[in-house]
């Protein structure tokens, strides 16, 4: 946890564009968006770069900023405790969509023992080496965004035989009665009308079901 005011000034540089590429920052333009002085500012840039959540490249007039993918990490984390607080508790979303084809990795990662702990850990049950890729609904896109702002439960990457995995986040769901979990990898640019599934079973074998079929997942108490 970083601290408030750290955090204050990570969202001042994410509102210039710092989220999306460098941008160009002074101790005095930070100054007068968050009412402080250019020393206090010089010190908050210093220690959100020592946290690994910004980097940094000076220059004469002042220096180029940008938010690393752990600073958007801490902003998203805050996104969700807001999101938490103004909207309604308690509530069942659901994700409409069909079955389509991946590309094969779901079942590599899934058999990775690093991956399969972890989720035992979160989710209960020691996930079927696959995924099942769901291309959800334009209707549904909306509710995936609120979803998106729900609590998600961190899987941590790891390295091994000199190939390092990267981390993943997963929230519980449902298909009918079988308890699951969405995971979204951790690349920046996932699609957002898709979706991946993992259980403890063959879910194309189980719900018999295949490319093109609809589905409903429901997320939620």
């Amino acid at each position: 946890m970083i601290p408030a005011e750290d955090l204050q000034c990570l969202k001042a540089i994410a509102l210039r564009g710092g989220c999306k590429g460098p941008v160009f920052v002074s101790t005095q333009s930070i100054g007068t968006m968050l009412a402080i002085s250019q020393q206090t500012a010089s010190r908050r840039l210093k220690g959100l770069e020592t946290n690994g959540l910004i980097t940094r490249s000076m220059t004469a007039d002042g220096q180029h900023v940008t938010v690393t993918k752990l600073g958007e990490d801490e902003l998203r984390r805050e996104f969700q405790e807001y999101s938490r607080i103004f909207t309604e508790g308690g509530k069942t979303y659901s994700l409409h969509g069909a079955v389509v084809s991946g590309i094969g990795e779901g079942k590599y990662y899934m058999s990775l023992p690093e991956y399969k702990a972890q989720f035992k850990q979160i989710l209960g049950f020691e996930p079927y080496p696959g995924t099942l890729n769901i291309r959800i609904t334009h209707a549904s896109i909306p509710t995936r965004k609120k979803i998106d702002s729900m609590e998600w439960i961190r899987v941590k990457g790891f390295s091994a035989d000199g190939r390092t995995f990267g981390d993943a986040r997963c929230i519980p769901c449902r298909i009918g009665t079988i308890s699951c979990g969405i995971v979204v990898p951790g690349r920046t640019h996932y699609p957002e009308d898709i979706i991946e599934v993992i259980a403890p079973i063959a879910l194309r074998r189980k719900l018999g079901v295949e490319d093109s079929d609809s589905i409903r997942v429901e997320v939620g108490p």
